[in-house]
């Protein structure tokens, strides 16, 4: 166990793309505070997008996020950093304030391996402001090994805090974990890693602690697992699992038992075999996610047989 292991909990930028960021102001007041009194170190309050280059007009705080709005829903910043997601091509220069006159604490860089170059320009553009900064990396599970090698040529010489091993499609298994952070470590020796994990296989807690003990430092998870599809590993979970003497349990109890119970109810997100089925495939679950809002919903076995007909293996992969 690494004693100085830190959680990111993403459960409103993950678990936002189950509810289209439906949160209320008082449960993320509510979740900051949880986490804070647990101890994990941040919380991803959200995506760090533009409205304007997503052709976006409804309000959507969380998705959209405003660093005015942001210090009135945290007031009083406590000991929990706060941390944001930008994508490729969706974020404005001029949106983004200085460290000093934002209330975020870390800024993140979602791309995939084609866009590194990008992600990296980024990487630096917040290096320079002021923030801590990650490069995540996703659909490692598609990479092919050279495409991979030759983006960490260009990220060991960039000024990115921490890269991420990103699970998109929860694929992976505690062997790919290693094989994966493994093969970071030798290539960018110089940076911390981080490890983002989904449950379509019921591995997410699994992969997470396995990541942990050869050498991962940063660990996402979300409150009650709540994140896109069979959403993320659990931030209870770990909280719960690893001997750190500043996580606390109860706090996170309190949040579930208040909030998480009746959103479970409202909203679906964990284990379900559509999801399982595209995890075992190694495909996104984009397609599941159509499905189970189709009224074949739990028509397991049709959508096996969708999925599986050679006319849909050979078809291209969702982007």
């Amino acid at each position: 166990m690494k004693p100085n292991v830190k959680i990111i909990d993403c459960t409103i930028r993950d678990g936002g793309l189950v509810n289209n960021w439906d949160f209320s102001i008082e449960f993320v007041q509510d979740l900051y505070n949880g986490l804070n009194d647990a101890g994990v170190e941040y919380m991803e309050i959200g995506y760090k997008n533009s409205p304007a280059l997503l052709n976006s007009t409804e309000p959507n705080p969380w998705r959209f996020l405003d660093d005015d709005f942001l210090k009135q829903v945290i007031p009083e910043k406590k000991t929990t950093k706060l941390s944001a997601l930008v994508d490729i091509g969706r974020v404005d220069p001029n949106d983004i304030l200085p460290r000093e006159e934002s209330i975020l604490d870390m800024i993140r860089v979602a791309c995939y391996v084609r866009e590194v170059d990008k992600g990296l320009e980024l990487v630096e553009m917040f290096h320079n402001l002021g923030y801590e900064t990650s490069l995540n990396i996703m659909a490692l599970s598609s990479v092919p090994e050279q495409q991979l090698i030759e983006a960490f040529d260009m990220v060991r010489e960039s000024s990115v805090d921490v890269v991420y091993i990103v699970d998109s499609f929860g694929s992976l298994d505690p062997r790919d974990v290693m094989h994966q952070v493994k093969k970071f470590s030798e290539l960018i020796p110089n940076k911390t890693l981080g490890i983002h994990t989904h449950n379509n296989l019921q591995l997410a807690f699994a992969n997470t602690l396995t990541a942990m003990r050869n050498g991962v430092t940063y660990l996402d998870s979300s409150i009650y697992g709540m994140g896109r599809a069979a959403g993320n590993c659990h931030t209870e979970l770990l909280v719960g699992y690893i001997p750190k003497t500043t996580y606390e349990l109860k706090p996170l109890l309190h949040v579930i038992e208040k909030h998480m119970l009746t959103m479970r109810e409202k909203w679906e997100w964990g284990y379900i075999i559509p999801y399982m089925v595209s995890g075992i495939l190694n495909e996104h679950p984009r397609v599941a996610m159509a499905y189970r809002n189709s009224d074949e919903r739990d028509q397991f076995v049709n959508f096996y047989d969708k999925v599986t007909t050679p006319e849909a293996s050979h078809s291209p992969m969702p982007k």
